[in-house]
């Protein structure tokens, strides 16, 4: 290895420049793709990834970071952690068996999914219990190293690190819920040396271990954990050199255990929160003689980077360390691929971001300029600091009414005046809702029809009195479907919305949106999170228009939709110029005009998403109050200016909720819905242990899989949800919404959840 600064990146957007992957796995599904042709996609969009990376001047490119769905269900088929449910799928076919892990089938269950940390990737939850045996299966990483090295590259495989994966895996069902899979780790260990011979074998180099469980507090026996583990993958015979990552945070009171571990190098996230680890590193006296790789690049956010302030950091460490390479802070799975695609954004805005393309091309001028001294990128400098000027002198940032309004905010705006308690009499008073009602979460199929019809009215192909047409049309098939199928509750479908964060932000100024931003969230799941780029207003209701079209359709009530303050930044690119808290107020109080107009047009029920509020939680405990704080105020504030009769929802899904029960509660909202259908029924049970005093609607129906739940299996959810929740304050409901799923599994589906809500009330009346 040479001693000049190497320039490299953890992790590359999977999906391709046209998300060719979504379409090749989704074509797979549709058998309209072979095995081969879906194998052959992939491998091209690997040789085109790391050629890319090479080109833009990269040392050193990730290998094995690829994935047809997700990388911890990759480490899961690596370990042999194959649910014994899943087993004989697997061995009949490896990648349908694979994929029923992921999705599930009408007959299997797939495996729970939950949020990458504090990010809207969603994972799949490995399930591990006494009986697990681990046995190694790397070929899916010594065929993406060979076909690395094949194609003259210099290739890093990355792996999930052992301990972290213990730490992400939960009890499998029927193991006692208080079975610690960490207490596997001495089976796992021989595993990962087995895998790591075979890579050096084959002529890895160097290989990455993601060891991000330890940007969270950790308690001493898992730090104990990591040291055993690094002690005897780092005396190995024969191995790779390892290089130990982290990301997202400080690494804190492992930073310590890993610096003396007999490791080769150390990967340190040094951007946001995560710049602490300089004062650390430099408190326990570095990693001499080791390699540090500097993550000085923001891999999650899509503003430059400030040249100078990197640069300075880069030669802070420069002494800390026995060489120094750059790197961005994270994968860049997080961001979109490149921003030159972005024919329609406001030039100014756009020499203020850099996507994964253009992220790659800032690590290597860091790594010039760490090589050769400022000089060395000197234009290159001047250029960025003028960017970083345009930025921050922009009208487009700074809007003096949102901050006098935001200012005026008092303690009682954020409050409504009356205790759940009255409210909710006055609310059974105006709804007359049957025991247990049933509702769904909001959207329905979005067809192939809708998403032409929205693309022909933006080609002109359609004026918009025929797009409106289409979309009335929609909203009046779908109340039919839900008063036939005899939901309580209704909801007009959003057939019109793109999507549930990108659909508010199109209409709120202060935002920027992409036609190509598209970032993964779970499998073939792509959202394009908008950017948050100056302060927000709303200068027109956003919703009113359809909702109370629906409303006039039916008798039933329909509920109006929003997505909450938290989530509309959790699921954008925030501006980092401010704290998120005052960005969360902003937004708050122009939803609070769209809840006030709801209202006025007669929408009796309003739900206000939060499905992010856990996924935004700091992810070391000192951080948390602060945060619970103003996400809680600024929901509150969003919903606290209506009637006591007006009922409020809000709805969760795919997190782990224990630690935040209280901040669910503050927030004050009269009915939650919550994702349980993977988890059977935990979040109640947490609920009930927490004293929960108002209504839930645990989910009985798992929307991320095809698979359609029976009579007997909803019913029996609900008995669960029982078991936690009086029945005057549950409700059925899908686990979220319905828009990835087709019309003929969400017609039985809805069907099979309103007649075990019927047999559930009857049976519990008598």
């Amino acid at each position: 290895m040479t001693e000049r600064p190497l320039a490299t990146v953890y992790g590359y957007p999977r999906q391709g420049a046209g998300r060719e992957l979504k379409k090749a796995i989704e074509g797979y599904w549709a058998g309209k793709v072979s095995a081969d042709q879906l194998r052959s996609t992939a491998a091209q969009l690997r040789r085109t990834t790391w050629r890319e990376l090479a080109d833009a001047g990269l040392d050193e490119v990730p290998s094995g970071d690829f994935s047809l769905y997700d990388h911890v269900l990759d480490t899961s088929v690596m370990v042999g952690a194959v649910p014994e449910r899943h087993r004989a799928a697997v061995e009949a076919d490896a990648l349908d068996g694979y994929f029923a892990m992921a999705r599930g089938t009408q007959d299997l269950a797939p495996l729970e999914m939950t949020k990458w940390f504090d990010t809207n990737y969603h994972y799949l939850v490995p399930e591990l219990g006494p009986e697990t045996v681990f046995t190694a299966d790397p070929a899916k990483q010594l065929g993406e190293l060979n076909e690395a090295l094949s194609q003259g590259h210099t290739p890093r495989p990355v792996l999930v690190g052992p301990v972290t994966y213990l730490l992400l895996s939960k009890p499998a069902p029927g193991v006692a819920s208080d079975f610690d899979p960490l207490s596997l780790l001495d089976q796992l260990l021989p595993v990962y040396a087995e895998v790591l011979t075979a890579l050096r074998q084959a002529g890895a180099e160097w290989v990455q271990l993601d060891e991000l469980a330890f940007v969270q507090d950790q308690p001493q026996p898992a730090l104990d954990a990591l040291a055993g583990a690094y002690q005897l993958l780092g005396g190995l015979a024969e191995r790779p050199k390892i290089l130990v990552t982290s990301y997202f945070d400080r690494l804190g009171a492992a930073l310590p255990v890993l610096s003396a571990a007999p490791v080769d190098g150390l990967g340190l996230d040094f951007t946001g929160a995560a710049a602490a680890n300089l004062d650390d590193l430099a408190a326990v006296g570095g990693l001499p003689g080791k390699r540090l790789v500097a993550g000085v690049v923001d891999g999650r956010n899509i503003w430059i980077n400030d040249f100078e302030r990197s640069l300075a950091t880069l030669s802070a460490l420069a002494g800390l360390a026995g060489r120094v390479d750059v790197a961005a802070s994270c994968s860049l799975l997080h961001v979109p691929h490149d921003v030159e695609l972005e024919s329609d954004l406001d030039p100014e805005v756009k020499r203020w971001l850099a996507f994964a393309r253009q992220k790659t091309a800032e690590v290597v001028t860091l790594a010039r300029g760490l090589a050769g001294g400022p000089d060395a990128v000197a234009g290159l400098v001047e250029d960025n600091q003028a960017a970083l000027r345009s930025r921050a002198e922009s009208a487009l940032t700074r809007d003096p009414a949102v901050r006098s309004r935001t200012e005026a905010v008092t303690d009682a705006d954020a409050r409504r005046p009356r205790p759940y308690g009255e409210r909710a009499a006055a609310q059974r008073a105006r709804l007359k809702l049957p025991l247990l009602p049933t509702t769904t979460i909001g959207s329905f199929p979005q067809t192939r029809e809708l998403r032409v019809a929205r693309a022909d009215l933006r080609a002109g192909r359609i004026d918009q009195a025929a797009y409106d047409e289409r979309i009335a049309a929609e909203i009046r098939q779908v109340l039919a479907f839900q008063e036939e199928a005899g939901l309580d509750v209704l909801v007009h479908g959003e057939p019109e919305r793109n999507d549930m964060v990108q659909y508010f932000a199109e209409q709120l100024d202060g935002y920027v949106a992409t036609q190509h931003g598209w970032v993964q969230s779970y499998g073939t799941r792509y959202v394009r999170p908008p950017i948050l780029a100056g302060d927000i207003s709303r200068p027109a209701p956003m919703t009113l228009r359809w909702t109370a079209y629906a409303q006039s359709q039916t008798s039933r009530p329909v509920k109006g939709m929003l997505t909450g303050p938290v989530t509309m930044l959790a699921w954008s690119f925030v501006r980092d110029d401010q704290p998120l808290g005052e960005t969360a107020r902003q937004v708050a109080l122009a939803l609070r005009d769209e809840v006030a107009d709801l209202e006025a047009a007669g929408s009796a029920v309003i739900q206000v998403d939060e499905p992010a509020l856990r996924e935004t939680l700091p992810l070391r405990a000192a951080g948390r109050a602060a945060y619970l704080a103003w996400a809680s105020e600024a929901f509150r504030l969003a919903t606290s200016g209506v009637r006591d009769d007006t009922q409020i929802h809000t709805h969760m899904c795919y997190a782990e909720f224990g630690e935040i029960l209280a901040a669910i509660d503050d927030l004050d909202a009269d009915v939650i819905s919550l994702e349980a259908a993977r988890s059977h029924m935990q979040v109640a049970r947490e609920l009930a242990d927490a004293d929960y005093p108002r209504e839930v609607g645990p989910g009985v129906y798992d929307i991320h899989s095809p698979r359609v739940p029976d009579v007997a299996e909803v019913a029996a959810l609900l008995r669960k949800g029982l078991d936690a929740i009086p029945v005057e304050r549950l409700w059925g409901n899908p686990d979220c919404g319905l828009k990835t799923r087709g019309w003929e599994e969400v017609r039985s589906s809805l069907r099979n959840l309103t007649a075990a809500a019927r047999q559930v009330r009857e049976g519990h009346l008598g």
